[in-house]
């Protein structure tokens, strides 16, 4: 599947917004692919790892953990973070490593991020 086609897939799993500020993505805010687990922590180009962000959320965000950057978009005033949608793609992204194998920098970088996310809630 070209990289086309999975963004399209996050902007309609994500409608049509940016996972971390909420923006609606149209004219002005483009939609960019971000990779939950980044792929310097051995994340994968998948469709499960792949999520819409705006431009100013995936510049700024670079290669923190997706979890810490939750954090720090709650704190940011006017942001709405989806973050039950992100707690879903995170246990469908490590159910995805799991059944296709390999991958175990990034399974083992998605786990403590999971247990992180479930400790904040």
């Amino acid at each position: 599947m070209d990289r086309v086609t999975r963004l399209s897939l996050a902007l309609d799993r994500q409608d049509g917004r940016c996972l971390w500020c909420g923006r609606e993505f149209g004219r002005l805010i483009t939609p960019t692919t971000d990779h939950l687990v980044p792929r310097l922590k051995g994340g994968p180009s998948i469709t499960a790892n792949e999520v819409a962000a705006c431009r100013r959320c995936n510049a700024d965000r670079g290669h923190i953990a997706p979890v810490e950057w939750l954090d720090r978009c709650r704190q940011r005033e006017g942001w709405s973070p989806e973050e039950e949608l992100l707690s879903r793609l995170l246990e469908k992204l490590a159910d995805e490593l799991v059944r296709v194998g390999g991958h175990r920098r990034a399974r083992d970088y998605l786990s403590a991020q999971l247990r992180r996310l479930r400790r904040a809630s």
